[in-house]
């Protein structure tokens, strides 16, 4: 699943082509990818939009339009989307066409369906379901050293599964989480509430390197120009990681082999040397 940088490079690259534009027709393909929304509703409520401003809150892409109304999309595991001519054939998987004022389509292909898609009004984006329980950026004020104190140390919860907990900390997936402990030196399997306080800050300064590292990596590759995400999402990192997938492998930082266990159902890699703590 694309983790926060992921999605921060999608976002741009879609504000770089649409915004601006008008959305003059729109199609959803498969209904279960906008679950609130009817086809016809969502062909209504998209069809003569102008797209104003394109963000990202977390791991979802926020498409502003000019009629009131935000486009929230979640990529989930497999989603993406292609900018394509207008007459050009849809991919298999295509789940919604967004036909463009340029001669252009956005495509929104998503082999797994987990994808989804809201249309919900701009003035209450950040009260929507989707966004309102979500953990502040990592990236902002909000998201301090005693704000990741004060929210880990209410729980008895294992630190690897409290990062993952975007209502707790919001961006990390399983490759970046992973990362960020082996860099401050945590042990995965640490209670939270264990955590102490210089432990905390390194980590906290850890999460928001590890994220912004992974960001200036994607910045630099070369992508499709057909498709947003090309091949970059949830494995170029890999060439700058210590841990991740790296069992039986030396630590780059001491040489013990890292080590994989399961955690919530997902691998976690370490180096029991590094976060013996």
């Amino acid at each position: 699943m694309p983790e926060l940088p992921e999605v921060e490079m999608v976002a741009r690259h879609l504000r770089a082509l649409v915004t601006g534009r008008t959305i003059a027709q729109a199609k959803l393909l498969w209904p279960r990818t906008a679950p609130e929304l009817s086809t016809r509703q969502f062909a209504a409520g998209l069809k003569g939009a102008r797209v104003e401003a394109v963000t990202r809150r977390g791991k979802y892409i926020l498409v502003n339009l000019h009629n009131g109304r935000s486009l929230l999309v979640h990529l989930r595991m497999t989603g993406r989307f292609f900018y394509l001519d207008s007459r050009a054939e849809a991919p298999l998987h295509t789940r919604a066409v967004f036909h463009l004022d340029n001669q252009k389509k956005l495509l929104f292909h998503d082999v797994r369906k987990f994808g989804k898609l809201h249309l919900v009004p701009t003035r209450k984006l950040h009260e929507s379901a989707q966004l309102a329980p979500l953990a502040p950026e990592p990236f902002s004020d909000e998201f301090s050293l005693e704000y990741l104190f004060e929210t880990l140390r209410d729980s008895s919860q294992q630190i690897k599964l409290a990062l993952l907990d975007q209502t707790k900390v919001l961006g990390l997936g399983n490759i970046y989480a992973a990362e960020a402990l082996h860099r401050a030196g945590v042990n995965p399997k640490l209670p939270t509430r264990k955590l102490s306080k210089p432990r905390a800050a390194l980590l906290h300064q850890e999460i928001v390197n590890v994220l912004n590292e992974a960001i200036a990596n994607e910045s630099t590759l070369n992508t499709d120009p057909e498709a947003l995400d090309a091949s970059y999402t949830g494995g170029t990192y890999e060439a700058l990681t210590r841990v991740y997938e790296r069992e039986g492998l030396p630590c780059k930082a001491c040489g013990t082999l890292i080590r994989r266990i399961v955690q919530g159902q997902r691998s976690t890699y370490f180096c029991p040397q590094c976060q013996r703590r």
